[in-house]
């Protein structure tokens, strides 16, 4: 089954490679979606493919990047700007 969902996580999570960690991953469970750095010091992620890959990189998110201190995780209902790209299957990037 197929699952997508958009995260904001807050903490310490730009200037010590989290958006490189997310690829990485990402494309390591085989999902597509993309990670952005947020003005307000947090990263999104929306990310969609198989429901067990999914939830393994929510997990994984939770951790992050060895540098990475994350304080919360949240579930948005969608992109908050017409602006942001969709997902393109098979691929996950930094945008």
């Amino acid at each position: 089954m197929e699952k997508e969902v958009y995260l904001k996580i807050n903490g310490r999570v730009q200037g010590i490679g989290f958006r490189a960690w997310a690829v990485r991953t990402g494309r390591e469970l085989g999902i597509s979606g993309w990670v952005r750095n947020v003005d307000d010091g947090t990263v999104e992620i929306r990310m969609q493919g198989a429901e067990e890959q999914v939830d393994e990189m929510i997990r994984r998110a939770y951790s992050g990047p060895m540098l990475a201190r994350v304080d919360e995780i949240r579930f948005l209902p969608r992109p908050p700007s017409y602006f942001l790209p969709e997902v393109t299957p098979g691929v996950f990037t930094r945008i």
